[in-house]
């Protein structure tokens, strides 16, 4: 299709035709990752004698959060690997190869190729996943609201996958093997590499080369040694070697995370080369960072927590038929899908009266709501000391994690977009994935406290409840004098 002109009308509506080959292939690649994770961290506190790893929940959340943390920390060099050597496409295809070489290994049933499994799943992950994106944005020059709704469009590709993956491989891993779940996740991958190549000519030219017009020798030799160094490093633990405890890294990684993005925020503040409205701006972002971080530490129970909730202590019963524990994780994308419309709705409305809330104030709605959305399944679990509960608890608490998700995710990569000194984008939006790897991590780490049982777990999720919604209140009371710090910013 041809770039929409001004006088067009009908041009200017349609969206370019390489937006259903990254909807197809983000689809496929998000059912697998998704259909993986569900059964992940079942798969690995399961007894060995029912095909598990006979993992305590402690180690499970431990990995299940490095896992992950390392998915989203992987997107900055994916990105790297993409503007200076490969080009978004070929780095999209490589991605995607490694994806399903992971879940083909994890498919193996030796526990020796379960954490390569996961590695490769995590660095083709990100070599993939930016790139995808960063297609879709490179396919609408001119911006403006088309671009937006290809963008939304694209969005739903990401939840339709997210439902599909644990409807198809958690059925196949709960209730055949663990491991043809992992191999169903590997043949979505392959089918989105096969539609991948099929449709890629609708991309055209756009990130078919590296964004830099020269490449490097330096910058080969740079991803040479690196692989070289990981290769080395995957061997000498493979061999055993190297022997890592990962509730030990994972609690080490927190505050390495932690660190280099206190450093980085310092030195800005301490930049000669930015001016006072710059560094106001630049407090916000470190103020979002902080609630990000807090938010998906929360939001990302879903895989961990809440999901061993529903399978140690949720009623699954229809009539003589057990529903599976993974299919619990297809309830947020399907919410999203429903609702999202819903939410663009409202915003769009409150915008019309000039009364659409600040990015502070959707932030702390976002934590209010995820906090309200733990008090009930804190009471779930309450209710579970005296035996299963009915699913009900587990489908409200999703159900106001989904709001709470649409009041953050859609704003959070914007406002680094619009804060950020211009100079200091790109690193601003790599520290920005930071905050996500950091609340992954914590996950793990807060599910894995929780093992003990139901009176356990309650404790933690009114802990998690409480901590957003002490962060919430703090940001609503702050918003208003922060509102001036983010000057033409809402």
């Amino acid at each position: 299709m041809m770039t929409a002109s001004p006088t067009t009308t009908t041009e200017t509506l349609r969206h370019p035709r390489g937006l259903a080959t990254l909807f197809l292939t983000e689809m496929w690649e998000r059912c697998s990752y998704y259909g993986m994770r569900a059964l992940l961290i079942l798969f690995m506190t399961a007894g060995v004698q029912q095909g598990g790893l006979g993992f305590s929940d402690k180690l499970a959340g431990a990995i299940y959060g490095l896992y992950t943390a390392t998915v989203y920390m992987a997107a900055l060099p994916g990105g790297w690997v993409s503007d200076r050597l490969l080009g978004a496409q070929k780095t999209v295809w490589i991605g995607g190869a490694v994806i399903a070489l992971g879940h083909f290994t994890l498919a193996v049933p030796r526990a020796e190729g379960f954490f390569l499994g996961l590695l490769l799943v995590a660095l083709g992950t990100g070599l993939l996943k930016p790139n995808v994106s960063a297609i879709v944005g490179k396919l609408y020059p001119e911006g403006g609201a088309r671009r937006d709704a290809g963008f939304t469009i694209f969005y739903m590709g990401i939840n339709l996958g997210s439902f599909i993956g644990p409807l198809v491989c958690g059925w196949l891993g709960e209730k055949i093997n663990w491991h043809l779940g992992f191999a169903a996740a590997g043949v979505g991958m392959v089918a989105g590499l096969v539609q991948f190549s099929a449709m890629r000519g609708r991309l055209g030219d756009v990130g078919r080369r590296p964004e830099v017009s020269t490449v490097a020798a330096r910058d080969w030799r740079v991803l040479g040694l690196a692989l070289a160094t990981l290769a080395v490093v995957v061997l000498l633990i493979w061999t055993g070697v190297l022997r890592i405890n990962a509730v030990l890294v994972a609690q080490s990684a927190k505050w390495i995370i932690l660190g280099l993005a206190t450093v980085f925020f310092v030195r800005l503040f301490l930049s000669h080369d930015l001016d006072a409205g710059e560094k106001r701006r630049v407090g916000v972002i470190a103020v979002l960072f902080v609630s990000s971080a807090l938010f998906f530490s929360g939001f990302e129970q879903a895989g961990s927590s809440l999901n061993l909730f529903a399978e140690r202590h949720t009623a699954r019963m229809i009539g003589g038929w057990e529903t599976p524990t993974t299919w619990f994780q297809m309830v947020n994308p399907l919410f999203v899908i429903l609702l999202a419309p819903l939410m663009a709705g409202v915003w769009v409305w409150l915008a019309r009266r000039e009364r659409d809330p600040s990015l502070v104030v959707k932030f702390a709605l976002g934590l209010l709501i995820l906090a309200a959305g733990f008090v009930v399944i804190m009471l779930g679990a309450q209710l579970a000391t005296r035996g299963r509960v009915v699913p009900v608890w587990l489908l409200t608490t999703y159900f106001l994690h989904t709001v709470a998700e649409l009041c953050v995710s859609p704003v959070g990569l914007s406002s680094v977009t619009k804060l950020a000194p211009p100079r200091y984008v790109g690193q601003m939006m790599g520290v920005w994935f930071l905050a996500t790897s950091l609340g992954n991590l914590i996950a793990g780490l807060i599910a894995g406290e929780g093992g003990g049982g139901p009176a356990d777990m309650a404790a933690i999720f009114s802990q998690v409840a409480l901590a957003a919604a002490v962060l919430g209140v703090v940001l609503l009371a702050a918003a208003r004098p922060m509102r001036g710090w983010m000057v033409g910013i809402k």
